[in-house]
């Protein structure tokens, strides 16, 4: 007799962070990601860049060609995640402006 199979399982494994509004035509130059790594453990990305926990970008996401400790502080539970992420949204820079900077162009009625 044939073993039923098990139900299929989902999971979420990336967040999109921006401070730019869904639909923005923008939006995804300035966005962050944070991916999911395994073992309950994120990673906060950008065009190949890692976020480590002091908030600053370093080259190079590939868990294989680092060490221990660079995974320890490149590496986060989600909440601490969406915090750093979250954190550096307005300042991603592209050709020198922020996206804080295409925020207050794009939406100055936002602005108090």
């Amino acid at each position: 007799m044939t073993q039923p199979l098990p139900v299929a399982t989902c999971q979420a494994t990336c967040y999109e962070v921006s401070i730019l509004p869904e639909g923005d035509i923008n939006r995804h130059v300035f966005n962050i990601d944070i991916e999911y790594r395994g073992v309950g453990r994120w990673a906060v990305t950008r065009h190949g860049s890692c976020l480590g926990a002091d908030g600053t970008w370093e080259f190079g996401v590939k868990e294989y060609d680092r060490g221990e400790a660079w995974l320890n502080s490149h590496r986060f539970d989600l909440d601490t995640a969406l915090r750093l992420a979250r954190d550096a949204a307005p300042h991603v820079t592209v050709n020198g402006y922020t996206a804080a900077d295409a925020y207050r162009q794009t939406y100055p009625e936002s602005q108090p």
